[in-house]
């Protein structure tokens, strides 16, 4: 790749950041319809159901992939790496991880089908596996489309493979009605059919009948698999901290309460669309910055960075928060209980976009150790948390242990990070604006949806814009230069 071109690319951050931005909001509108869809033709029995089934083809995925990802990503941009054969050494072992995960799964299915759907049939294990493998040619696929900065595609593709999955609920909905499997079949297919899509024009692309040697091959297998493997602890860890909270619903309460705590879960996809864009965008900017410029303008851009993503998303955790009353209507009767657990599950992805960023320096100095240090902290921490609150006060228990643990995962993440590069965010302010943030939360989980919450939510996000009114004026700044350039454009 040209690095005059890559340079150009990412000259301004925020309108490389809107390019992969744009289809995730679409991604996000269509949100709105296929998540009250869902909940108004499944009861939440039903639902919690498919909460265990993301759950269990995570796990799946996270030893498939073997930490070959994150390889792809640290190499991509290593001077003289042919990206072709970088590609297909890092997605060869991970198949071959896949297959021998599959067939333990079918040998194991019915004891696995009926823990975690309290259910069996073959339709199960199939759906399992097959998601499973398509996610591994997926996660490649799309990591290629990330890494070469492609935004538009990228957000075209989550776009189209929204509207074939809504599409497949209305379709399989009709046909099963209040059955979790209405969402597993159209999740499968939605995936599969965009995945193919992708893989056809990557080789097409990429491919013409001859694999070129580079200088990747200074850079052995087991280089490449050792600096990956670590990484499948980071990522299980990751997993255990994202999933304890529905393994204890489903240990400790029903499937009625998982299923009102996972429709929670998915309305956090509004501040969800913003970590998977910003992840999309962040890392190959964060690497490509690295390894072609100075120590002191990497620390600028970073510092930059960070300031305007914290602004952003406590912002819009407050928002998200203050809102919630209105969020939850569209959700039906059901899920009314959704409203006590919002608030601390919008610290989940608040902090864990921002953690994005902060430990961007563990990964340049390789030394992933200290990502599975924070995250075991987080995992005793999480456990604990569900083990007192869960029984207590089921989903709205895990909803509190779940925000506070992902606080101290960024918090403790972030001071390893800094050892290993040094950046030096503004921890003082960062603390400021969390505490307004974890207050409001307080306040939300023991108020109903009224006119004194909202005035405690208007008063925290004036807070946040008088604490931060340096990064909201730089934003303000920016977006007014957008604009005059599209309305020049548009002349």
């Amino acid at each position: 790749m040209d690095n005059k071109n890559d340079k150009n690319k990412v000259d301004s951050p925020l309108q490389g950041f809107l390019r992969y931005f744009y289809g995730n909001f679409v991604v996000l509108l269509l949100g709105f319809v296929s998540i009250p869809l869902i909940t108004r033709v499944m009861s939440n029995e039903q639902y919690g159901r498919t909460g265990m089934f993301t759950s269990a083809v995570t796990i799946l995925y996270i030893f498939a992939i073997l930490g070959m990802d994150q390889t792809y990503i640290r190499y991509y941009y290593q001077k003289g790496v042919d990206r072709r054969e970088l590609m297909l050494r890092c997605l060869l072992p991970s198949l071959g991880i896949v297959s021998v995960i599959c067939i333990v799964y079918a040998l194991l299915s019915n004891y696995a089908n009926d823990f975690l759907f309290g259910s069996r049939g073959w339709d199960l294990t199939l759906l399992v596996i097959a998601y499973t493998v398509i996610s591994v040619f997926e996660r490649f696929l799309f990591l290629d489309i990330r890494m070469s900065q492609n935004g538009r595609l990228y957000s075209n593709l989550n776009i189209l493979s929204k509207v074939i999955y809504i599409t497949l609920i209305i379709l399989f909905a009709r046909i099963m009605g209040d059955d979790f499997r209405v969402v597993m079949w159209a999740m499968t297919l939605s995936l599969g059919l965009i995945t193919i899509g992708i893989l056809i024009r990557y080789l097409a692309i990429n491919f013409d009948g001859k694999i070129a040697k580079g200088d990747i091959e200074r850079l052995s297998q087991k280089e490449l698999i050792r600096y990956g493997a670590p990484f499948i602890l980071v990522l299980l860890l990751e997993w255990l901290l994202s999933s304890c909270d529905k393994w204890s619903i489903r240990i400790w309460s029903d499937y009625g309460e998982l299923g009102i705590y996972n429709s929670a879960m998915n309305i956090m996809s509004i501040l969800l669309t913003f970590k998977a864009t910003f992840v999309a965008f962040w890392s190959p900017v964060a690497m490509q910055k690295y390894e072609n410029d100075t120590y002191e303008n990497c620390v600028d851009f970073f510092k930059r960075a960070f300031n305007v993503t914290r602004f952003l998303c406590i912002a819009a955790g407050i928002g998200l928060i203050l809102l919630r009353g209105v969020i939850v209507l569209v959700l039906g009767p059901d899920y009314r209980g959704a409203v006590q657990v919002i608030p601390f599950l919008t610290l989940m992805p608040v902090f864990s976009i921002l953690f994005e960023i902060t430990n961007q320096g563990i990964k340049f100095k390789k030394l992933n150790h200290y990502l599975n240090y924070a995250s075991l902290f987080a995992i005793v921490v999480n456990i604990s948390g569900n083990a007192l609150l869960v029984p207590l006060y089921g989903g709205k228990g895990a909803a509190i242990s779940t925000g506070i643990t992902y606080l101290m995962y960024f918090a403790i993440g972030t001071f390893f990070s800094n050892r290993c590069y040094e950046v030096g965010y503004d921890g003082k302010k960062t603390m400021v604006m969390g505490a307004i943030l974890l207050v409001y939360a307080c306040v939300a989980s023991i108020l109903e949806p009224s006119w004194p919450d909202a005035l405690v939510g208007l008063l925290a996000l004036g807070l946040v814009l008088l604490t931060d009114r340096q990064t909201f004026t730089l934003c303000i700044g920016q977006l007014m230069q957008m604009l005059s350039r599209f309305k020049v454009n548009r002349s």
